[in-house]
């Protein structure tokens, strides 16, 4: 019924089409008002393009204690963020290749077919006449020569290539540092996690040692409710640490492509050697990082394109020679009024060569002369600005790698200290010559050192993560003593 009708009335057919296309253009608007969420059909079309491209995770042993070379070549692997990297690279190769084609000629391949009928003067009267024609042709362009407009394109254009492989170079840094941060992270807030076990046992025997002293009339009832505030204490403290560990847990996994809650095994925290003292000084340090951080020497393609745009600015100075031509074969046909028609062919060709100079263009080359001089000396600026964050980003790595040494020393002292002075006031407690509360202090202290002491470990490890990573030893061919 609707087709018969909008076939009668074809003008108001017309209308419902464009109607509905006036509405599914207004269906893309803004919210209708600002005091609750907005809401649509695109919304919904959204979510379900975004179901149809799923995570794609990676299977992981379970029963295999992983190392950080281990962990870090999975994320390096399947994480979304090189691949993205990557595709960027290949464009930017891409765009180098479609610069570079400018060097070459084009040749198109055209075909001309014309039918005409047209009323022509004989004389004192009309005559019809009708032509046809059909003309297969090459035609070919080139630029002969432009002093140096292509060649700027072509330098901007490796600059380019050579910025998004530093930034790809860039990317892997910036994974292996978060793949190793999450991993030291993971190792410290396991180790803080026994560390609170063992605390909340030290717990339950003081405990119990004031519950047997309560039993044979040698202790109070004060004691005992404050060995078991203790303990109550201690098992808050070891679930804080359980949360944390499966906080840490998630960071890795998500650091490397994978749902929160997939389980990594990895290496216990003893089992990983920690340097004793620097490598280098802080000048190689900083040195090194100068030669080494993808982003300085990003910025330096920078300089390059600058460069480029000044060769590009300079030709537009220059005259431009170039080169057209075409030729193929044409066939026609031609009839006048009810005279017998005629065919006929023969060669077509055209040849140009243009020599091409602007002498006035209202300044605008002078104008694109001085931003590119502009463009570069901002480069220039900004690789020297960067060159003073990297050096102090290097200071503080390099002080702060030199302290966690320090501290570390100082955190195993403490847990000997501290565990000698459990031992001594649990044993004089038997005896009866301390009382529990100093029992209780020497356990707190001997659980605060001995995180500490976890701590301090992870924290060097850490440090030295960090310290590779502002150097650029994370990505370097020849790795920086000392770098995980």
């Amino acid at each position: 019924m609707r087709k018969r009708y909008l076939a009668r009335y074809p003008v108001l057919g017309l209308a419902a089409v464009v109607g509905a296309g006036i509405n599914l253009a207004w269906a893309q608007s803004a919210p209708a008002s600002a005091d609750k969420p907005w809401h649509s059909q695109a919304e919904e079309s959204l979510g379900r393009q975004l179901a149809g491209h799923p995570e794609t995770p990676y299977a992981i042993d379970s029963d295999r204690a992983y190392t950080l070379a281990e962990l870090v070549d999975l994320a390096q692997q399947h994480n979304p963020e090189t691949r993205a990297a990557w595709e960027a690279a290949k464009v930017r190769a891409a765009d180098l290749g479609i610069a570079r084609s400018a060097l070459f000629p084009t040749l198109t391949a055209v075909v001309i077919a014309e039918s005409l009928r047209e009323a022509a003067l004989t004389g004192a009267n009309w005559g019809r006449q009708t032509e046809g024609l059909f003309i297969p042709v090459l035609h070919v362009d080139y630029l002969v020569f432009d002093f140096g407009e292509r060649g700027g394109a072509i330098d901007a254009a490796k600059a380019s290539v050579l910025a998004a492989n530093l930034k790809f170079n860039d990317t892997h840094r910036k994974l292996i540092f978060a793949v190793s941060s999450a991993y030291y992270r993971l190792l410290n807030a396991r180790g803080l996690r026994e560390a609170a076990e063992i605390s909340l046992k030290n717990a339950q025997a003081v405990e119990d040692d004031a519950q047997a002293r309560l039993d044979h009339g040698l202790a109070t009832k004060p004691d005992v409710l404050e060995a078991t505030a203790a303990q109550a204490q201690a098992e808050y403290d070891l679930q804080a640490a359980v949360g944390a560990e499966a906080i840490a847990a998630g960071d890795l996994a998500t650091s490397m492509g994978l749902p929160a809650d997939t389980a990594i095994k990895v290496q216990e925290i003893q089992d990983l050697a920690t340097p004793k003292e620097m490598a280098d000084s802080v000048d190689v340090e900083i040195d090194r990082a100068f030669a080494q951080r993808p982003e300085l020497l990003e910025q330096v393609t920078r300089l390059r394109a600058a460069d480029a745009s000044l060769k590009q600015a300079h030709s537009a100075f220059l005259p431009s020679m170039s080169f057209t031509g075409d030729g193929g074969l044409a066939r026609g046909y031609g009839q006048f009024d009810s005279y017998p028609g005629e065919y006929a062919q023969g060669e077509y060709w055209n040849v140009t060569l243009q020599l091409k100079w602007t002498l006035f263009d209202g300044t605008r080359r002078e104008h694109e002369l001085a931003a590119a001089h502009a463009e570069k000396h901002e480069a220039e600026a900004e690789i020297g600005a960067l060159r003073d964050q990297i050096s102090d980003e290097v200071w503080t790595a390099y002080t702060n790698m030199k302290t966690a040494l320090r501290q570390q020393q100082a955190a195993a002292a403490l847990l000997a200290a501290s565990g000698q002075s459990y031992d001594a006031a649990r044993e004089s407690y038997g005896y009866g010559v301390r009382n529990l509360l100093d029992v209780v202090q020497a356990q707190k202290a001997l659980a605060q050192a001995r995180s500490e002491d976890v701590s301090a470990r992870a924290q060097v490890l850490l440090q030295v993560a960090n310290l590779a990573f502002r150097t650029g030893d994370l990505v370097s061919v020849t790795p920086a003593k000392g770098t995980p």
